[in-house]
């Protein structure tokens, strides 16, 4: 199993608690890390803009990308959310195994 890391952001903790566990709980995703006191700038209908913001980092499998990311597009509030994919070079045996088990 190839496990990956995603980027999600959100514009709350509320927003991302209630993603993350939509995708652990239906398996699309081992772990979600919730990281608060983000500010992203960023251009948006040609205006700058500077928001908080939180980013869920999410632990899944290449498996489970396709659905994962249609739960997040279907679900966030964002017009356009982020669903950023970065592959592995290593992850521990013992952390493949576990993951691999959360996502069956």
């Amino acid at each position: 199993m190839d496990i990956v890391v995603c980027f999600v952001t959100c514009p709350s903790k509320e927003v991302g608690q209630a993603l993350a566990k939509q995708v652990v709980g239906a398996r699309l995703a081992a772990c979600v890390n919730i990281v608060p006191g983000l500010q992203s700038v960023y251009v948006w209908q040609e205006s700058v803009c500077l928001d908080e913001e939180v980013l869920l980092i999410i632990k899944s499998s290449t498996s489970s990308l396709e659905r994962l990311e249609q739960c997040i597009v279907e679900n966030h509030p964002y017009e356009t959310p982020e669903f950023v994919v970065l592959p592995t070079s290593h992850v521990s045996e013992r952390y493949a195994a576990w993951v691999t088990e959360s996502l069956s």
